[in-house]
């Protein structure tokens, strides 16, 4: 960045005068800070959301990053197959087979069925 040039007015307004270059430079570097400062406005408002529930544990969010749907990856966390889930809460071993593979959407019963059999937070079934 060139040395500004600072030219006093008959009012004794200070005006700076620099290149175009260096201008066009800070209106860059302006914009950026915006951008900067909204994405630390959204990340903030979704840290918030997470401090009223309860995170997935790291093993669940691994799972689920492998590939596993949310459902699968919180059995496994249990230790639980497919058929003892689906004993448990009063189901096929099928229709957990297609709850876990998105194929099916469970009621609210259902949901809250899980929920407690996996004991885990209602939020935590999503479907």
């Amino acid at each position: 960045m060139n040395a500004p040039q600072i030219i006093k007015t008959p009012t004794g307004e200070e005006l700076v005068v620099i290149p175009k270059a260096d201008y066009e430079a800070l209106l860059h570097a302006a914009e950026e800070a915006l951008e900067d400062a909204a994405d630390v406005a959204i990340y903030d408002e979704r840290k918030a959301d997470l401090k009223t529930e309860k995170p997935l544990p790291a093993d669940v969010t691994m799972d689920i990053l492998r590939g596993s749907s949310r459902l699968k990856a919180l059995r496994n966390w249990r230790r639980l197959t497919q058929a003892e889930l689906a004993a448990t809460i009063g189901v096929s071993q099928g229709f957990l087979s297609d709850l876990e593979s998105n194929r099916r959407k469970p009621s609210a019963q259902t949901s809250a069925m899980l929920a407690k059999a996996l004991d885990i937070p209602g939020e935590w079934i999503e479907f």
